[in-house]
């Protein structure tokens, strides 16, 4: 069913002008809150694992879940919560979602048990705030798209951007203090940002949407999507654990189960919402040219970015800053500090970019972006093991600069797109896709890096443990998996020290200590990692290059500047005069 709404030549209605400021300062602390949480958690793994008793390297399958699960429901809430909220109001659903996230932050910070039941706690309590993410995640893109007119909206989606990069800089620096003094302060700084948020917005925040509550549901397509993408993301988490003897569970019968019955559904999900009467997901959206191709072109973005977050900050923690002197110990907080360009880049050009979409329209501004991302990717796949830092830094911020010129302009098309009434499912769909494809990226460079390493590793170590002198650990040493080095250096932990953990002691005690201390220093295992890890690594930077250049294809082929409520104007007019 579609609802009258009337909606003048600007599309910000008879608001007061100073309402968009208000409703871009609720956004802004949803954001800030949001992405703090993800760096500040992704910091404190180590303190948290610590604080709980639990060895995360010989608890593979709870570190995953704690890094992966969160992102796996909001991906599958997304959608569903877009279209629920275009029924009974976004500002509703928004103010839902920051207690929902405030409750699942106290629970954390609570965590009463120890061991698996902590864990299991902490991951379960991850999963209500991921649903109250989930549900102001869908609503913020329409919330600022209602508040603004369309030559404003690109400059405000620009600065939400700024406010979520900035935290993700606020929750490194954070975790890291925060965590040197009781890991459950981690999850209890999300608190004063979901109470300012949930008071903010119940005393300021008003329903601008008209509301459509008589359209039905859509029950068969909402299971078949959840379920769907559940498998799928189900396959994908458990496919990058070990199996058997296995470095990884591709091979697993459950996964290939769930991948195969996730796709199927995905298949029967399409069919249901081609055919129902009120569709959760919008296929008929796709007809509208500019939708279409800038959503396909950031399903490509975020499937070039996700998995290059998680292989250079690898880089940079298993081999660069170890090399460099820093302890293992403290990689983790440098490796965030040191991506920073990065995230400058994106600070700096968001609200710019957004600004200049706003006048000449998102298709050039978009296009160069991703233009600028693919010849980063390709800067990054030649650059040695050992780079200077000015090489990487300057590339990164390049990077950010492209991610910068895409992100603003690209999401306030799509949601320029679309009819008013149908912004919430539009933002559902838009961050679904964006979700989805991060996790997914994950997988793809992940697996390209694990097959890589695992045929690449044993000749190297082979070759370097002989070169020290201590052949007779090579045997042992190689056959040992490489994702126990990898997530090691990840965690902060001395990869050496967890390999030589999993070998018997009466062949340790063989070693020299004069040979042990030149294992477990810092510039051993990076040296010998990084001949089994970069070739890998470039051939991940390649594919994250190609993605890009056919998402800056798609961008280019969106057409001109095309606003909904200004075609339906002019329209207007025209029928008057005719």
């Amino acid at each position: 069913m579609v609802s009258n709404v009337n909606v003048d030549k600007n599309g910000a209605g008879a608001r007061g002008s100073s309402y968009k400021w208000v409703a871009l300062s609720v956004v802004v602390i949803s954001s800030l809150m949001g992405s703090i949480n993800m760096s500040i958690v992704l910091i404190s793994l180590p303190a948290i694992f610590n604080g709980i008793h639990i060895n995360p390297l010989t608890s593979f399958q709870y570190l995953l879940w704690i890094l992966m699960g969160y992102g796996l429901v909001t991906a599958t809430l997304l959608l569903s919560f877009g279209r629920l909220s275009d029924m009974y109001g976004r500002v509703k659903m928004f103010r839902l979602g920051f207690l929902i996230f405030t409750l699942g932050s106290i629970l954390l910070y609570l965590t009463p048990s120890t061991g698996d039941a902590g864990a299991i706690e902490i991951i379960a309590f991850r999963v209500i705030q991921a649903v109250g993410s989930a549900l102001f995640m869908a609503n913020s893109a329409a919330i600022l798209t209602d508040a603004f007119s369309p030559n404003e909206r690109g400059k405000a989606l620009g600065l939400n951007m700024v406010a979520f990069t900035t935290g993700q800089f606020i929750g490194l620096i954070l975790g890291g203090v925060l965590a040197y003094f009781d890991w459950r302060f981690v999850f209890l700084v999300s608190v004063p940002f979901g109470l300012l948020g949930t008071i903010w917005s119940y005393l300021k925040l008003e329903e601008t949407s008209i509301p459509v509550p008589d359209t039905k549901i859509d029950i068969w397509g909402n299971l078949t999507f959840v379920v769907s993408i559940t498998l799928l993301l189900l396959g994908v988490t458990y496919g990058l654990m070990p199996y058997g003897n296995d470095p990884m569970g591709w091979s697993n019968p459950w996964v290939i189960a769930s991948m195969v019955i996730g796709v199927v559904l995905l298949l029967l999900f399409l069919f249901i919402e081609s055919r129902v009467e009120s569709p959760m997901f919008r296929l008929d959206l796709f007809k509208i040219r500019m939708f279409s191709y800038a959503n396909v072109a950031s399903l490509l973005s975020a499937l070039s970015r996700g998995g290059m977050m998680f292989m250079l900050i690898l880089l940079l923690q298993g081999v660069w800053l170890p090399l460099h002197g820093y302890s293992y110990e403290s990689t983790p907080f440098w490796a965030g500090v040191y991506m920073l360009p990065l995230t400058a880049g994106i600070a700096i050009m968001g609200p710019i970019s957004g600004s200049l979409s706003d006048k000449y329209g998102p298709r050039w501004i978009a296009t160069i972006g991703m233009v600028i991302s693919a010849i980063s990717f390709l800067i990054l796949a030649v650059l040695p093991y050992n780079f200077s830092y000015w090489e990487l830094g300057l590339t990164i911020f390049m990077m950010g600069i492209g991610g910068g010129m895409f992100g603003s302009p690209n999401t306030a098309s799509i949601m320029n797109s679309v009819p008013p009434h149908e912004r919430g499912v539009a933002s559902g769909m838009m961050y679904t896709i964006v979700n989805t494809a991060f996790t997914a990226s994950m997988a793809i460079f992940f697996t390209i890096v694990i097959v890589g390493i695992t045929q690449q590793f044993p000749e190297a170590i082979t070759a370097s443990l002989t070169s020290i002198g201590v052949s007779q650990l090579a045997p042992s040493m190689s056959s040992i998996p490489p994702t126990g080095a990898l997530f090691s250096a990840f965690l902060g932990y001395n990869p050496v020290e967890a390999m030589l953990s999993a070998l018997p002691p009466a062949l340790v005690a063989t070693i020299p200590s004069s040979t042990l201390t030149t294992l477990t220093g810092t510039t051993w295992f990076p040296s010998t990692f990084a001949v089994a890890f970069m070739p890998s690594l470039q051939t991940s930077f390649f594919i994250g290059a190609l993605l890009c250049a056919i998402a800056a294809v798609l961008s280019a082929l969106r057409g001109e500047r095309y606003i909904h409520e200004e075609e339906i104007f002019i329209d207007s007019a025209a029928g008057k005069k005719n």
